[in-house]
């Protein structure tokens, strides 16, 4: 039976099993790519990318604070998203686990898929924080405000817990069988044998023939 394929305009797949021979994987080493962000002082990178990355902006010559904020805003969503939702997998020592961790982004390893933790709860925060701050120093423009927002939420729904170990792909092409394929084969029926020259009594020589043509060499 042949197969055909069919484009799918949005899809929604899930990855990993997230079973107990992945929960014993994941635990015999700790993972170093996901663990930092709970160590002393991690929490306060992100003020500290954000200021130091507003200092620069500021450095520009003519550069007004709407505008300032604005790109401040972009640039960390960006990067939030490319480090926290984007790049999958652990950079080293992926061996160790078995490769538990290669379709999972950062995200979704910190505190092991855990929901709600302090963690979480503070990187959720922080780009809510700054969509905020970025909206009051830009007085409200509306165009900035709709930008804004929209940057925010590409960067809060992968967030969800609904969406934990899931993708969502568009046009993706999907194998579907077909009612038409190649033509099988002809197989003999069952009980069937290679035919004996029994069954073609008119190409069996005769006996009687090849005793005389025998003797008369």
């Amino acid at each position: 039976m042949g197969r055909t394929r069919s484009s799918s305009i949005l899809k929604v797949e899930q990855v990993g099993v997230n079973s107990q021979e992945e929960d014993l994987d994941s635990a015999i080493y700790e993972n170093v790519n996901a663990e930092w962000v709970n160590r002393k002082g991690a929490w306060l990178i992100h003020p500290a990318l954000i200021f130091a990355g507003k200092m620069v902006i500021d450095t520009i010559p003519g550069m007004r604070q709407d505008i300032s904020w604005f790109l401040v805003n972009l640039f960390y969503l960006g990067f939030s998203y490319l480090m926290f939702h984007w790049v999958m997998g652990i950079p080293f020592q992926s061996d160790q686990h078995a490769g538990v961790y290669d379709e999972l982004t950062l995200w979704e390893q910190i505190d092991s898929g855990a929901q709600y933790t302090p963690a979480k709860k503070w990187l959720l925060m922080v780009p809510i924080l700054l969509f905020l701050a970025s909206t009051h120093y830009s007085e409200y423009n509306p165009w900035m405000f709709a930008i804004n927002l929209t940057a925010l939420i590409f960067v809060l729904i992968p967030k969800l817990p609904q969406l934990h170990r899931r993708r969502v792909r568009f046009m993706v092409d999907e194998d579907e069988p077909s009612n038409t394929g190649t033509p099988a084969a002809a197989t003999p029926r069952s009980g069937s044998c290679t035919p004996t020259s029994a069954e073609f009594p008119e190409h069996r020589p005769s006996l009687d023939a090849v005793t005389a043509a025998h003797f008369e060499k």
